[in-house]
């Protein structure tokens, strides 16, 4: 779908109105005002005085004609950027709002396309909004629907039960460590995850740098007595190295950080059945380790060969048990709504499948056509299914886990999501993961150590993020991993410096 925009010369709406537009057609362009050759043409009359007042007229080479128009009060202390930002989401209401007239389809999203929407309630909350008021808010300026606005609201309870201090934790931290390998490379993934056979030289070393940042940042937050609320082992999948590196790294944890049995979480990712192992999960035990995710994705076997998964439906179900048997007490699933050549039955079947288990936590993951995966560079071999079906199989699922207890305590959206809804993850009441809470609501930094390990730096008295990711690929982690330490130490020094109360 060609798009035209008229009376918008500022390229800064550029991307907000590309954002919307991929949320009503798989293909779409923004052209310039004076394009010919235009499937829609539409017409803007902005005006920002006092107030911000804004029109949007819609015309198409065929169909009917649409028009919305939107004002809202504009602060005079904002500074520039909050002000654009203000005037960028009212021109976004009214071209969402002629969009969804022309398709006659909602977007129950709204105007939001970023990764975080219970943030937004969050924020709301905290500066002393009263709650009808913020949802009334939500509804009127983001075009949210009262679906989604009460599964945020519901979100956002559910967190504060788990973590009632959630508004005060920016003097502590998390830690994330990537381990960046996997036993092959899944269709869908853009993680950092190398296929580990044949690469023991390169686990080698890189387990020699994660130990090395392991200790120094240990070492900074003991002299600064700064604590650790969750420590999260992500990846790849942290449990395809040996069992004796895996004790090993787990020591050095103990070893290195401060009060490591006052730690709130401990999480490691063991995703994929194939890497689990009773001498891994004797490893686990001894290190009073007992949250991990087991990760069928799908219960259907074609899918799990279609997608690169090497595993087996039994080889999930018998390594779940295994990992029950051997007192793993809290183990998280995902399943991945819309994967290629699945429908409704499939997903009925995973859910059926995931009742005979009953994990402490159920993830449900909507399939996302990331640009650096197999899948989207070849979208044509991976067909999937048509919106409607895909809205189904999300609604199945708020309804399987509300029927066994489950409840929605985190959530996050991805770009070209299948559609356009939402990762969810659900649990059995306080088994909820901190860590998720955490990374969802940047509430605290999060230090990311390891192969392609993002770190989040959150100032405590403002809340600016800084934003500072370690190499993504093996060798240039292992070039550089005692820069990038000393580097992330610099930014600690910087954000912890100041003494004071949180914003």
């Amino acid at each position: 779908m060609r798009i035209s925009i008229l009376g918008l010369e500022d390229e800064r709406f550029n991307r907000p109105l590309q954002l919307i537009a991929n949320l009503f057609f798989e293909e779409s362009q923004i052209l310039s005002a004076d394009a010919i050759d235009a499937d829609l043409l539409i017409k803007f009359d902005l005006q920002v005085e006092e107030k911000i007042s804004v029109t949007a007229e819609l015309a198409a080479n065929e169909g009917k004609a649409v028009s919305a128009d939107y004002q809202t009060e504009l602060n005079p202390t904002d500074s520039e950027k909050e002000r654009f930002k203000q005037i960028k989401n009212a021109v976004s209401h009214v071209y969402l709002t002629v969009l969804q007239d022309w398709t006659g389809m909602t977007q129950k999203w709204g105007i939001l396309t970023g990764v975080r929407p219970t943030k937004l309630l969050h924020k709301k909350l905290q500066e002393g909004i009263p709650l009808v008021t913020a949802h009334r808010q939500l509804k009127d300026d983001y075009l949210i629907t009262d679906e989604k606005i009460k599964l945020m609201q519901q979100i956002i309870d559910r967190q504060l039960a788990v973590v009632p201090d959630l508004y005060s934790l920016r003097r502590e931290v998390s830690i994330y460590i990537g381990i960046p390998f996997c036993p092959t490379k899944c269709a869908y993934c853009t993680f950092p995850a190398y296929a580990i056979n044949g690469r023991q030289g390169s686990v080698d070393s890189f387990l020699g740098g994660l130990h090395y940042e392991m200790r120094k940042i240990g070492q900074w937050l003991k002299e600064k007595g700064v604590r650790i609320t969750t420590v999260y082992y992500g990846g790849g999948t942290p449990t395809s190295i040996t069992a004796e590196e895996m004790d090993m790294l787990y020591e050095e944890m103990y070893q290195s950080f401060p009060d490591v049995n006052k730690i709130r979480e401990i999480t490691v990712e063991a995703g994929r059945p194939d890497t689990i192992t009773p001498e891994k999960l004797e490893v686990l035990k001894k290190w009073k380790i007992d949250r991990i995710s087991i990760n069928p994705q799908s219960y259907t076997q074609e899918t799990l060969k279609a997608i690169g998964r090497h595993h087996t439906v039994t080889e999930t179900i018998e390594k779940y048990h295994l990992a029950r048997e051997m007192g793993m007490n809290n183990i998280n699933m995902d399943l991945i709504i819309g994967l290629p050549g699945e429908g409704m039955e499939e997903f009925t079947h995973s859910l059926a499948e995931t009742e005979k288990l009953m994990p402490e936590s159920l993830t449900v993951h909507t399939l996302s056509f990331k640009r650096a995966s197999e899948m989207t560079k070849n979208k044509e071999k991976y067909k999937v299914a048509d919106r409607a079906e895909v809205e189904n199989m999300m609604e199945s699922a708020q309804n399987w886990t509300a029927e066994h207890g489950y409840v929605p305590y985190y959530l996050y959206r991805q770009k070209n999501i299948l559609g356009n809804l939402e990762n969810v993850g659900y649990s059995l009441p306080n088994q909820e993961s901190i860590y998720n809470i955490m990374i969802m609501e940047e509430q605290q930094t999060i230090i990311g150590l390891g192969c392609g390990a993002s770190s989040k730096f959150i100032h405590p008295m403002t809340g600016k993020i800084t934003h500072f990711a370690n190499p993504k690929d093996p060798k240039s982690y292992n070039d550089s991993f005692e820069a990038y330490t000393e580097e992330k130490i610099k930014i600690l020094e910087e954000l912890f410096a100041e003494k004071g109360s949180p914003a």
